[in-house]
């Protein structure tokens, strides 16, 4: 009998098992795919390593998470720095100097302040004008900030949606050019029928730094994240193509303990009900060029336009092979975003209250589930497992904490 049985071969399954084999427990991994690194998994096309669920980008303030992956990869010093593409404007993310002055022409930090803060007003006196329906006595040119009313109504306002949400952060020009329809398309409703949860905040940089991140430690691991991944696997039994599901008794009967990753509400047949995700499908070219955009990362936020993006791989390793040379050729996927069927990937879930009461409704059965196992406990884990939305080196800081705690 294994100690533990670990179902997902993702980073959260990888960085569990390969703490408990190297505490000296016995280990065996299950993966329904048919590749390991969940949706970090990489693949070599014509010497690029292609992510092929989605661009990648390690980031964290983390130093143990830090000091944890370099144990298993060699990262490079890749800085995420995406440009946006706005029917053909292009601007630099995050909002930044750069930005500014690509939107406005302005030069100085006080300059751009200035608008962003003259847009705000702008904004929330049209939310006055919209909540107390006053359009037809007034207009936001003659607008006037210091009546008793709208001191009141100012003094008790809080965003209703996503779009009230951004443009009181940052007014509307950056909304409506680098917010709205790239959401929209990411989430496939208007920006007015979203939960302003969803943006609670947005980086406003009053300098000239592309730095998406702007984390301690970033980068991509040398040979890509397979090759990391492998490493972190080594010397564990993992069997691919399994599906748990399926046949959870026999397989929980092989251990003591069950770390499962998968999605929490498919481990109870969707008894409560079916949570919600959001998928993205992805169309692949191999282009017989040595440049497509110049960068890796190219939004697209107009809502005309069905992809959210363009990811051309070989720019995360800086357009060279594994030994340096350059490569002449470079693969690139546009990924479109989509609502998820049983058939899809689930790629992040639905972050709005209706699925987070669906999901602590669950959480109450997974919580109870170590009693009604053959194995002595069963463990949820990972984006899937607990219905959250993690970056890479989140996921990997929930792994080792969940394993210490044992």
């Amino acid at each position: 009998m294994y100690d533990y049985l670990v179902v997902g071969a993702g980073l959260f399954g990888a960085t569990f098992a390969q703490r408990a084999k190297a505490s000296g427990k016995s280990v065996l991994v299950i993966e329904k795919r048919k590749h390991i690194a969940g949706n970090a998994y990489t693949e070599k096309v014509e010497g690029i390593n292609v992510h092929r669920y989605g661009a990648h980008i390690f980031h964290t303030n983390d130093e143990e998470v830090w000091e944890y992956v370099n144990k298993f990869a060699t990262f490079n010093d890749y800085i995420n720095s995406p440009v946006a593409n706005y029917k053909g404007e292009f601007y630099n993310l995050p909002f930044n100097m750069n930005t500014f002055h690509q939107m406005w022409g302005v030069n100085t930090a006080q300059e751009a302040e200035e608008k962003i803060e003259q847009s705000k007003r702008e904004a929330l006196h049209r939310f006055f004008l919209e909540d107390t329906g006053k359009f037809s006595e007034l207009s936001t040119d003659n607008f006037d900030e210091e009546s008793p009313e709208y001191k009141e109504w100012l003094k008790d306002f809080v965003p209703k949606n996503l779009e009230q949400q951004a443009i009181s952060l940052v007014g509307n020009d950056i909304y409506e050019k680098l917010v709205k329809g790239y959401t929209e398309k990411q989430w496939g409703r208007p920006c007015t029928e979203l939960p302003s949860f969803i943006i609670r905040r947005l980086p406003v940089r009053f300098k000239y730094d592309n730095n998406y991140f702007n984390a301690i430690y970033q980068g991509i691991p040398v040979g890509g994240y397979t090759s990391m991944v492998e490493k972190m696997l080594e010397g564990i039994e993992v069997r691919l193509g399994v599906d748990y599901l399926e046949n959870r008794d026999e397989y929980n009967a092989l251990a003591k303990t069950v770390v499962y990753t998968g999605p929490i509400d498919a481990y109870f047949d969707h008894r409560l009900g079916a949570l919600q995700y959001r998928a993205v499908r992805f169309e692949d070219e191999i282009l017989d060029t040595p440049d497509f955009q110049g960068n890796a990362v190219m939004n697209y936020t107009d809502r005309e336009t069905p992809w959210t993006r363009i990811i051309e791989h070989k720019w995360f390793e800086f357009g060279k092979d594994e030994n340096g040379n350059d490569i002449p050729k470079t693969v690139i996927s546009r990924e479109y975003s989509q609502e998820w069927t049983p058939a899809d990937e689930p790629y992040y879930p639905v972050n709005d209250d209706k699925n987070q009461e669906l999901y602590q409704k669950y959480k109450l059965l997974a919580d109870a589930e170590s009693e009604k196992v053959s194995c002595d406990r069963i463990i949820f884990g990972g984006r899937l497992g607990e219905y959250k939305y993690y970056d890479m080196d989140q996921v990997i800081a929930s792994a080792l904490k969940c394993f210490s705690k044992l």
